[in-house]
């Protein structure tokens, strides 16, 4: 997927070059996530695998309400079907990190490798944290160095995420209640929210022109379509 940019556009015309080539994201659509998935239940280790392959998470919520689209779950609660998915990679990561910590102490506590002991303690901390149902991206790093053995682990509560609120087209401006529990939910996670309202960019797809999409988002009174946003924001979480 291209990635917009209006200032691209404004360098075009200045420097008037044979080629322009923007930056592009790649967004894959991974289903296939149930209850016990850690375990193998569902798609399971599929499913892990696929996202253990990406280099962020864009995590889609349901945020409204309509009786003629049933939910897995019986009722529309954005907070617990986040923590279904937490959940189950965090459990994935601690069997991860359990795994790494019995091969690396025994290198660790002889003090012979800097690097095992530095990774020992990153594993240690990471421990403590999904014991606690924290994700790992909670955790505070001390220095470049930490990041980068941290990033070696390929943990998949590590990866940036961003967390994306699908609401009814009156909410599409300033968002809903729904996505307000998901902003308490994540505050001390270090991730970001986007509000789109999937309604409202399937009638934007059908209009034909450029102009008449525009006219459609200022009667919405929306200035960019969700998916110009999610593009965006998707790019910016790439390191």
């Amino acid at each position: 997927t291209i990635v917009p940019d209006k200032r691209l556009e404004v360098l075009e015309g200045l420097c008037n070059p044979k080629r322009v080539i923007p930056a592009t994201v790649e967004i894959v659509d991974i289903a296939g996530l149930v209850k016990g998935a850690s375990k193998g239940e569902g798609l399971g280790n599929q499913f892990l695998a696929n996202i253990r392959e990406t280099d962020a998470i864009l995590h889609v919520l349901r945020c409204f309400d309509d009786p003629n689209i049933v939910h897995v779950d019986g009722s529309v609660d954005p907070v617990r079907d986040k923590e279904v998915i937490d959940c189950e990679l965090q459990l994935k990561d601690l069997e991860t990190v359990e795994n790494r910590i019995a091969k690396v102490q025994k290198q660790a506590q002889t003090g012979g490798d800097k690097n095992a002991k530095k990774l020992f303690d990153i594993l240690c901390r990471y421990k403590a944290a999904l014991e606690q149902g924290k994700s790992c991206r909670t955790v505070a790093l001390e220095n470049a160095e930490e990041e980068q053995l941290a990033k070696e682990l390929f943990l998949l509560t590590n990866k940036p995420v961003m967390y994306v609120c699908n609401v009814d087209e009156a909410s599409a401006k300033t968002g809903n209640e729904y996505v307000e529990k998901v902003r308490e939910a994540v505050a001390d996670e270090n991730a970001e929210i986007l509000v789109i309202a999937a309604k409202i960019e399937s009638d934007i797809a059908e209009l034909e022109s450029y102009e008449e999409r525009q006219m459609f988002l200022e009667e919405m009174g929306l200035e960019e379509s969700g998916v110009v946003r999610l593009i965006q924001s998707a790019y910016s979480l790439l390191n």
